[in-house]
């Protein structure tokens, strides 16, 4: 019987992770923004057009799965892409539907 490598894939495991934590439209708006550099939290509310409560539910899971980075500086949170896969994938988004 032949063996299953797609559980080894690296392609598989990290890819999945990687379309798990875009796959929702609100995550691409911020990543799109984000690639173009960092973005205050407060910012990102007013050009997304979340509450501060549900930004930060998606700014989690893109922080958990390694896709976005944060600093402080005094009161104000700052993020960025952490993540260059996800930069290119949002690339191919564009290369394809653009």
């Amino acid at each position: 019987m032949k063996e299953d490598k797609t559980m080894e894939n690296p392609a598989v495991t990290q890819g999945s992770k990687l379309l798990k934590a875009l796959g929702n439209k609100k995550r691409l708006e911020v990543m799109y923004i984000l690639r173009e550099g960092e973005q205050k939290v407060g910012d990102l509310e007013k050009i997304i057009g979340l509450s501060q409560s549900a930004l930060s539910q998606h700014l989690a899971v893109l922080r958990s799965a390694g896709i976005v980075d944060t600093r402080r500086q005094a009161q104000a949170i700052y993020y960025s892409v952490k993540n260059d896969n996800a930069v290119r994938l949002l690339k191919m988004l564009d290369d394809i539907y653009n």
